[in-house]
């Protein structure tokens, strides 16, 4: 497929880009900074301007495209990873306008221009618990995504937005939009760089429901949303099998979940951050978990 990847040069997407490349893809990237990846030309765009994304999606993507004699190829799919990836980079207003409206002029000048596939990266904020004020327990467990998501910050709330948007533009144009509730992103080298840390004191990971993906099978979980058609919205999970501190399941539960009910029964290492959707319905398998990186 040709696709346009938004904020490709971030820390999740300079790693699925790669895994899109192997899979045999075609990838433009848009974003405020190059990516210095062979194989792939950046073309630098504001996704908060609407007539920069309806102008990026009918480019040519590199000057070796202009050979061809017969203008710009259509892109295939779009995945929009482009946004403020946190608090406290920007004043909380900015952080909003930036991820909603950006979102939002990515979507519309996608499906207006005949796309019918475009998966955006959502968030594991979304759940309330990563950027609450102060200590915030679950209503339930697993976090799965039929949650009654509510959370309390800019960039949480921004997400819940873009989620809403991705689903008004699949109801009106019929187009398969697919949202990733994205877990905390880890990069190959980071798990020897804090995951011991994480073994020693897992209160650092309970900001975080103790869940994790690594970047390169958010690459897989891209791709196999890119190949499965049909589904109109959706939200994914997209995290990894297990929990990322070297405690058990019913151990996290004891320790830091005493009074939250369980919605059903969990396994012996199942994440708390379920991601039983991504394998049942779209056939994720697991290529990097942490024990093959490091032991506790």
């Amino acid at each position: 497929m040709r696709l346009l990847f938004t904020g490709g040069s971030g820390k999740a997407g300079r790693h699925v880009i790669p895994y899109l490349l192997d899979q045999g893809h075609e990838v433009v990237n848009v974003d405020l900074t190059p990516l210095d990846h062979p194989g792939v030309d950046t073309i630098i765009a504001d996704i908060t301007d609407s007539g920069q994304m309806f102008n990026v999606l009918t480019s040519h993507g590199n000057l070796g495209d202009l050979e061809h004699g017969t203008g710009p190829a259509p892109f295939d799919a779009v995945v929009h990873f482009a946004a403020i990836p946190r608090i406290l980079i920007a004043p909380d207003n900015e952080t909003f306008r930036v991820n909603t409206i950006g979102t939002y002029n990515v979507i519309e000048a996608a499906v207006k221009l005949g796309i019918q596939k475009v998966i955006i990266a959502s968030s594991e904020t979304t759940y309330g618990i990563c950027f609450a004020e102060g200590p915030r327990a679950p209503k339930s467990l697993p976090l799965d995504e039929d949650y009654d998501i509510d959370p309390m910050d800019s960039y949480g709330l921004s997400k819940v937005a873009n989620e809403a948007t991705a689903r008004a533009f699949a109801l009106r144009t019929g187009a398969d939009i697919y949202a990733l509730r994205i877990g905390n992103v880890i990069e190959p080298h980071e798990y020897q760089e804090l995951f011991p840390a994480f073994f020693d004191n897992p209160d650092r990971r309970l900001r975080n429901a103790f869940c994790y993906i690594d970047a390169r099978d958010l690459g897989q979980i891209v791709d196999l949303c890119l190949k499965k058609d049909g589904l109109g919205f959706q939200v994914f999970n997209a995290g990894n099998d297990d929990n990322s501190v070297a405690l058990t399941t019913p151990e996290l539960l004891a320790r830091y979940y005493p009074g939250v009910p369980l919605t059903r029964d969990l396994g012996e290492r199942e994440a708390l951050f379920s991601n039983k959707k991504i394998r049942d319905v779209l056939g994720f398998r697991e290529q990097h978990p942490w024990q093959n990186y490091v032991a506790p």
